[in-house]
């Protein structure tokens, strides 16, 4: 079966059509089970998350008329695993990139919970997006890989056909500038 072009998933999602649950799985199944897989680790909950893609997918259209499609259900994907995984986080340690993403993020940004947090994180998130803007493509690429979708240091390697040395120094090296530069525009770090 030939896949359905965005729009047309989009729009029966607007038109309340079930057809469009299964049009999307098909298309974009795979795309949603490796990001929720990629947090983690586990297949049912990956499984579970996913389904709850597609609901909040529907819950969502109408109103909202997403540009992107894909983006749009990653976005959904990887907030559901995030929160499922801090959820469980008692339950169930290690195991997934999740922890090491985390840890290597913490030593560039910090948490802080203030009545100016929501506004800190906006201007945080442009500065990201403008540090990240101004990278060549293959490390924007590698960047994007590792602390959006969870990527594991030798999947990044494998797919760039890059040493998993070369990987993380690269990781490395994009940390120590997106943590200078914040610095420079004076995100307290």
């Amino acid at each position: 079966m030939d896949h359905l072009e965005d729009a047309a998933i989009i729009s029966l999602y607007w038109h309340r059509d079930a057809q469009a649950i299964p049009a999307t799985a098909e298309k974009y199944g795979s795309y949603c089970t490796a990001v929720a897989r990629n947090i983690l680790r586990d297949q049912r909950d990956t499984e579970e998350c996913v389904n709850d893609t597609y609901l909040r997918a529907w819950n969502a259209m109408p109103p909202h008329r997403p540009a992107v499609l894909s983006a749009f259900l990653g976005k959904i994907t990887r907030n559901l695993a995030l929160n499922r995984r801090r959820k469980d986080a008692a339950e169930k340690r290690g195991g997934g990139e999740a922890d090491a993403v985390f840890e290597e993020l913490a030593q560039v940004v910090s948490h802080q919970d203030t009545p100016e947090s929501d506004l800190d994180r906006r201007e945080l998130l442009g500065a990201i997006n403008e540090f990240l803007a101004a990278l060549p493509d293959t490390k924007r690429r590698i960047f994007v890989c590792r602390y959006w979708y969870f990527d594991s240091v030798p999947d990044i390697a494998r797919r760039f056909a890059l040493s998993e040395n070369h990987v993380y120094v690269t990781l490395h090296r994009l940390r120590t500038q997106l943590r200078r530069r914040l610095s420079e525009r004076g995100f307290m770090l």
